[in-house]
């Protein structure tokens, strides 16, 4: 077993000091990136110089890199997928891929990896596609710094900029992506990590995952986005210092959790939201150290979601700070700060002395007959607020932050 293992790295570290470097361009001897894919060996780089190579169906099915100088273009004249990645250990760097396919039968993609290991996409701008990058039943992967820019204007007709399904240990990270149905999607994907990207201007969500554990989102941006971030049916998530803004629309908010259990969600921005975050059948969810900032509802909780945390957060200037459609309450509220706390502080602890009661009997009838919003800011609404806060009827009589801060949580 010693001499096969001791065989296995010889031959491998055989590969890699003989790998040879084929050139591809319009006036060397290998002028399409098919030719130097089918005349390479593994291990081998392929280096595109600048121009348009109009090509598509190119399989990676031998460990490769390619790397592309001064962004060469490959066009697949919108006759299908572009490249497949089939092999371990494949590189992409430097490319620029557009025209993809569009088919209602197939998820085109401009690139897509199937059942790999080890794959790296990176410095690739892609543009005027379906599909983005698709990761299938692959591992150990990255994708950094690209930019994938699509057209998307309907759901029915476009596809997610990047895409992983039944993958896991898989980064992503410092990428671009814009005007495409889903900026990422994941599903049955686990141990990922989603780092530092910027995801706006997409007709459905910024991010979408589902059936997905373990996973880390930090250090992102959801702008702009037919609604920010839907997290569904997963476990174990962290979400940390991303940003959640401008997700504007009847049905839209920054983040929806439905069905999540036992997740991290610390240090985010939720602002100029329609709802910061909707809540529905989601517990033991730890809420810290975010800023709920002119949101039209800060937090949304639509039912049976028991034994979550919410501490240290900043609720500023938010039409309403929480709804809840429940008299019920099993979640704990403390240490926040909410600029609409009016109580007093006279021992100078820096705590309200009375407690504060962020849900209002407004948003109770808001959540059952949405015209009524037009009434918002009246007098009248002032004043059955007024009445539910000191004899509450509706709302959950026990849902108070017994301990308001006087100033916004620093950290």
């Amino acid at each position: 077993m010693k001499k096969l293992v001791v065989f296995m790295s010889v031959m491998l570290m055989t590969g890699a000091t003989t790998a040879q470097t084929l050139e591809v361009c319009k006036t060397c001897a290998i002028t399409s990136v098919q030719a130097a894919i089918t005349q390479a060996k593994a291990f081998d780089t392929i280096v595109v110089k600048k121009g348009t190579y109009k090509e598509h169906n190119l399989n990676f099915d031998k460990p490769l890199t390619i790397i592309g100088k001064d962004q060469p273009v490959i066009d697949g004249e919108l006759k299908g997928e572009i490249i497949t990645i089939t092999s371990d250990n494949v590189t992409i760097d430097g490319l620029m891929i557009k025209n993809v396919g569009t088919s209602y039968t197939a998820d085109y993609a401009a690139i897509r990896v199937k059942r790999s290991k080890n794959f790296t996409i990176q410095n690739v701008v892609l543009e005027k596609l379906f599909f983005g990058i698709y990761i299938e039943r692959s591992s150990d992967g990255k994708i950094l710094n690209n930019k994938i820019i699509g057209d998307a204007v309907e759901e029915y007709n476009s596809g997610n900029g990047i895409q992983l399904w039944y993958s896991k240990n898989v980064q992503i990270e410092n990428n671009i992506v814009q005007h495409v149905r889903d900026g990422i999607y994941l599903e049955f994907s686990d141990f990922c990590t989603i780092k530092n990207n910027l995801s706006s201007l997409n007709v459905r969500y910024g991010l979408h995952f589902m059936f997905s554990n373990d996973d880390v989102y930090e250090g992102n941006e959801f702008s702009n986005n037919g609604a920010g971030v839907a997290v569904m049916f997963s476990k174990r998530i962290k979400m940390y210092n991303n940003l959640f803004k401008d997700n504007w629309g009847t049905a839209s908010y920054g983040m929806l959790l439905k069905e999540i259990n036992d997740a991290e969600i610390i240090g985010n921005t939720f602002h100029d939201n329609t709802i910061g975050i909707n809540i529905e059948g989601s517990n033991r969810i730890i809420y810290k150290h975010n800023n709920f900032r002119n949101n039209g509802w800060a937090i949304k909780v639509r039912g049976a979601c028991y034994t979550n945390t919410f501490t240290e957060n900043n609720f500023l200037y938010n039409s309403f700070d929480i709804a809840y459609n429940s008299n019920v309450n099993d979640n704990t509220f403390d240490r926040n700060y909410w600029s609409s706390y009016t109580g007093y502080d006279l021992n100078k602890n820096g705590i309200g002395d009375i407690p504060y009661r962020p849900v209002k009997l407004f948003s109770y009838i808001v959540n059952r007959t949405p015209e009524t919003i037009i009434l918002l800011r009246s007098m009248f609404i002032d004043i059955i607020d007024f009445s539910e806060k000191v004899s509450p009827v509706f709302t959950p009589d026990d849902l108070l932050d017994n301990n308001p801060l006087m100033k916004k949580a620093t950290w």
